[in-house]
């Protein structure tokens, strides 16, 4: 990995958006948790006072921290016809499989133009 591909905002935004799962649990209770981060998690009476507590834990888990993108190049993967191509190169019979294909299609083209003659005939 090459340390360019670490991108550093060197201004950041004083603020972050996290998605929040709340849930209304038994009881009473609602409990919020920051979509992502399974441990990261509150709870209150109210929906206002679960999100205040996710806020206060939040704050406090990046208060020494720092959020950065990481960008990663994916390994190229290999075509899935690419371990067929020259499997025939050392077959003796190559070349007369080739002139056998060529001529089926020069007859293929021959019937298709013949047909199309008969439609302008019929015409």
């Amino acid at each position: 990995m090459n340390i360019d591909s670490l991108k550093i905002d060197d201004n950041p935004s004083n603020k972050r958006y996290y998605d929040v799962l709340i849930e209304n649990q038994v009881g009473g209770v609602v409990s919020a948790t920051v979509l992502g981060w399974q441990d990261c998690q509150a709870a209150g009476s109210t929906k206002a006072e679960a999100l205040e507590q996710l806020r206060k834990l939040v704050t406090a888990r990046l208060q020494n921290t720092e959020i950065a993108s990481l960008e990663i190049d994916l390994p190229k993967p290999e075509h899935p016809w690419m371990k067929f191509a020259g499997m025939f190169k050392d077959d003796p019979d190559f070349e007369e499989v080739l002139a056998d294909i060529a001529a089926y299609r020069h007859e293929l083209d021959l019937e298709q133009e013949e047909y199309y003659r008969q439609l302008d005939a019929e015409e």
